[in-house]
């Protein structure tokens, strides 16, 4: 009995971080936000608007955020809370070094905050369901929770 040679596997071709949709440079980043703080104006521009919307995109791919239904949410809370950042010049160029880590940050706890803001109104539409349902059952109406398991049941 002859063994096979073990098959070679196919090398998957690694992209360049520049190739990635997502992807910012960190130093580009911090130019364009000196120029922004330069120029004077509320202008923020298409190059600086565009690498504030790849941050809080890029980030809704991370694994803890990439299953909520309230995603696209998440991310205009973060696109909003960077903006103002730039605008109120929060970000110091010559105390910070790295601008991308500075507004990830903010895309970050603004996504947290969305999340909060979810769960509690997801928690007072629950409790809210509770107190009906109780009202209902005390009154006497038969209310239905959905479908109830089988076990016990004689058709098995």
């Amino acid at each position: 009995m002859a063994l096979d040679p073990p098959k070679k596997r196919k090398r998957r071709k690694s992209t360049k971080k520049k190739d990635k949709p997502y992807y910012v440079n960190a130093g580009e980043f911090k130019e364009k936000i000196v120029q922004y703080y330069d120029s004077g104006t509320d202008d923020i521009g298409p190059d600086l608007g565009q690498s504030i919307y790849k941050i809080a995109k890029g980030l809704s791919f991370a694994p803890n955020f990439i299953n909520y239904s309230y995603k696209d949410d998440m991310v205009g809370d973060a696109i909003v809370k960077m903006f103002s950042a730039l605008q109120n010049k929060k970000f110091n160029p010559d105390k910070n070094t790295n601008p991308f880590s500075y507004f990830t940050t903010i895309a970050f706890h603004a996504f947290i905050n969305r999340i909060k803001k979810e769960k509690k109104q997801r928690d007072i539409l629950s409790e809210y369901q509770e107190h009906v349902y109780d009202n209902l059952s005390s009154a006497g109406y038969i209310v239905d929770t959905g479908p109830q398991s089988n076990e016990g049941s004689e058709d098995e």
